[in-house]
């Protein structure tokens, strides 16, 4: 807020004193000295004159111009060609409103001029300052979503913001009630090209499009009793400019989706997938792995998969070593073998069987290849399609029972038959694991502890 003329009369080192009850809190935009019988032609409005009155013969045609004009206030400096105030001058100022200051002799009024000029640098520093720590806090809030970025500038503002699609349809809305000013919007938008000042009731209402060039693909509207100030309107911008790049976000995105469909279709594109041969890392860190391979810029050549407690990333074989060394210090990583795109179902089991056996390593920053893993130099000798049909026809029928004895067993053998080991990497009790096993066995009609019955799983779950 602009500094007011209470606060500079308030000054103790200026010795300012007023001769009237006009009210001071006006705000004051600058001080001018004059002594012209009407300087009004050289003045903007919201200053403090200061004069001497050695030419002011009229005192109510001179109080009437300076009303006129929007002055915020005239100081007088006594003792210099009068001894006091005229009480002309303090009757028409009094009559007009006009807040009126008598500026003692020792006071120089450059020395007012100068505090008047510190207030209004503190108060730009001031929105300044809280420009940028709005701008700070409106990034945060757009990290967390569309709702969250309008809920923080709503706050920001005092007042109220609407996030509307091209159509004009309420998206996002803060507070709720603030979706009914939407339908007398509605009707402005489809000429609106540019920011626009609108209208309200008993309120300011500006309205700016989302997006960089052609038709716009939204519409942030904010509302306000007061209205918006300069840093009001820079709070805005920053928020607009969010909200455009989130808004721009699909189009970056649409090779990315193009190339998805025509995998998902048997169609690879030739660009906007990691090219092959790929691998399939599962990593334990979760969000810090995705966190470190965005940072690092590897994102942009990789796909990665949140998930609650660890992440899946499809990267490059060229580039595997470089993102295995970025996940490797949140947690143990299991990576799958080089496959083509197609085939990345295949890497991805091969991963998560590496993981699970890194996690049982001792060691937080384990680093398992799905080849250093027990038997997989085996199952490189045999017919994959044979070895496919074998797999199917052992574990169909528990598979088609319950697919969690499947991953059960999985974990049994991994554990070399050890109940209490398996049951805690499952995380389910030791009795629940027992019952399982005993179902796995009537099921398939083996005794799992004969060691050719359980080699035989084994390889099937490999396979599979």
């Amino acid at each position: 807020m602009p500094p007011t003329l209470a606060a500079v009369a308030a000054l103790p080192q200026l010795g300012l004193r007023a001769l009237n009850e006009a009210p001071l809190n006006v705000p004051l935009r600058w001080v001018h000295v004059s002594e012209l019988v009407d300087p009004t032609p050289y003045l903007e409005g919201g200053e403090l004159l200061l004069t001497t009155g050695m030419q002011i013969a009229d005192p109510e045609s001179y109080i009437k111009r300076l009303v006129g004009k929007g002055v915020a206030g005239l100081g007088f400096g006594v003792e210099v060609f009068h001894e006091t105030v005229p009480p002309g001058l303090v009757g028409a100022a009094a009559e007009h409103g006009l807040p009126l200051l008598e500026v003692p002799k020792p006071t120089p009024f450059i020395a007012i001029g100068k505090a008047v000029s510190r207030m209004l640098a503190a108060e730009q520093y001031e929105d300044v300052t809280r420009a940028f720590g709005a701008q700070r806090e409106l990034t945060k809030a757009a990290l967390r979503g569309q709702d969250a970025l309008v809920a923080r500038l709503a706050g920001e503002l005092g007042g109220w913001a609407l996030l509307l699609d091209g159509a004009g349809e309420v998206r996002q809305a803060a507070p709720a009630s603030a979706r009914s000013r939407a339908a007398e919007l509605r009707a402005d938008l489809g000429r609106l090209r540019g920011s626009a000042a609108l209208t309200g009731r008993d309120e300011s209402i500006v309205v700016q499009p989302l997006g960089v060039s052609g038709r716009p693909r939204g519409f942030l509207a904010v509302g306000t009793v007061q209205p918006l100030s300069h840093l009001a309107h820079t709070i805005v911008g920053v928020a607009v400019s969010l909200l455009t790049l989130q808004s721009e976000g699909p189009r970056a995105r649409r090779d990315l989706r193009a190339a998805l469909a025509g995998l998902l279709l048997g169609r690879p594109p030739a660009h906007g997938l990691p090219e092959a041969p790929v691998r399939v890392l599962a990593c334990a860190g979760g969000d810090d792995v995705v966190e470190a391979v965005e940072v690092d810029g590897a994102g942009e050549r990789c796909l990665v998969l949140p998930g609650p407690a660890s992440c899946v990333v499809i990267v490059p074989d060229r580039m595997a070593d470089q993102v295995i060394a970025l996940a490797a210090p949140y947690g143990p990583v299991g990576v799958g073998e080089p496959v083509a795109l197609e085939e990345v179902g295949q890497s991805l089991t091969q991963a998560e069987q590496a993981l699970a056996a890194a996690r049982r390593a001792s060691g937080r920053n384990t680093v398992l290849h799905h080849s250093d893993l027990p038997g997989q130099g085996l199952l490189g000798l045999l017919d994959p399609q044979a070895a496919a049909g074998f797999a199917t026809s052992l574990l169909g029928p528990l598979r088609a029972h319950d697919p969690v004895l499947v991953e059960s067993l999985r974990a049994y053998l991994e554990a070399n038959g050890q109940g209490e080991a398996a049951a805690r990497t499952l995380n389910v009790h030791r009795h629940t694991l027992r019952h399982r096993m005993r179902r796995v066995a009537e099921i398939l009609d083996r005794d799992l502890d004969d060691p050719a019955v359980r080699a035989e799983l084994w390889i099937a779950l490999s396979i599979r």
